[in-house]
């Protein structure tokens, strides 16, 4: 099924106007949501309450304000709030190119795909091919609703793609994060290397692994809907171990450390299901009529 725009734009470029249509990335339908409900299965609804009262508020009855001091607000009227908001004329200018390696990914707040609009297909991919081949990425402004945003244009594939950046004042210095400093030994780090080594992929291949924890929590789920109860695990207390930097660098490199996933997300299992897909696949391919239509 095509993917549904969920905004427009339109990028200048010199004095080319390349409209565009905006595109999420991610997939929203597979988040796991929890509701809140009443002991008879009802759901709830949220309510505003004033903190100092405690009496309920209607929607139509709040305010927007700004905390200027501590516990001092100053209000503003929505047509007040509309007036600080930017036009969204949703033009995408592009101010100056950069080099695509110098983009720290801490800058990186959302992506969006990029597609052409009806009848900018040509002008789309010269932008996408002179970017190729220039190895830049074109930095730009973003007017859309009511805010402005600093956006980069960049090539994927066959198409464009639109990162959503935070400005610097955003962003917290690293200088702010205490760092233990100390003098790393030799014979250390020549473990730690050869670990790396031992665990090279010259590709990223993120299909190899899969969200463990959200397949634990649905196979819960779905054990709830079949009417089972759910067994909660005893928790242990972890002991607290001090460990020896060299002997568990030796030990990882004798592959000792081997089979460990990390605890968000892990290589994929092979399930029933899609072992018998792969089977079912691999059966296909080797069919003359397979075959056939290749």
């Amino acid at each position: 099924m095509a993917a549904r725009a969920i905004g427009s734009g339109t990028i200048s470029f010199g004095l080319v106007a390349i409209p565009v249509k905006l595109f999420s990335t991610a997939d929203s339908t597979k988040a796991i949501r929890f509701n809140y409900l009443t002991e008879d299965g009802n759901r709830v609804k949220q309510q505003y309450v004033d903190a100092t009262s405690g009496d309920l508020v209607e929607r139509a009855d709040l305010k927007q304000g700004y905390e200027f001091a501590k516990g001092q607000f100053v209000m503003f009227e929505p047509e007040e709030i509309k007036a600080m908001n930017v036009e969204s004329t949703n033009a995408i200018d592009i101010a100056e190119f950069v080099p695509l390696a110098e983009i720290e990914r801490i800058y990186i707040d959302k992506v969006y795909y990029l597609g052409p609009d009806k009848g900018a297909a040509r002008s789309y991919h010269l932008l996408k091919g002179a970017l190729q081949a220039t190895e830049r990425a074109a930095l730009a402004s973003y007017a859309a609703r009511g805010k402005s945003h600093l956006v980069l244009i960049r090539p994927m594939g066959e198409g464009l793609v639109m990162e959503q950046l935070k400005h610097e004042d955003e962003l917290r210095s690293f200088d702010d994060v205490p760092l233990d400093t100390c003098d790393v030994e030799d014979a250390e780090l020549d473990l730690a290397v050869k670990i790396i080594e031992q665990r090279v992929n010259e590709s990223f291949e993120p299909d190899k692994y899969e969200d463990v924890v959200r397949s634990r929590v649905m196979e819960l789920i779905q054990q709830k809907i079949d009417g089972q109860e759910i067994a909660v695990p005893e928790t242990e207390q972890a002991e607290a171990k001090i460990v020896d930097l060299m002997e568990a660098l030796k030990a990882s490199v004798d592959g000792k450390g081997k089979g460990k996933k990390a605890a968000a997300g892990g290589a994929k299992r092979k399930t029933p299901a899609r072992a018998s897909r792969k089977a079912g696949a691999t059966k296909a391919k080797s069919s003359p009529k397979s075959k056939a239509r290749g």
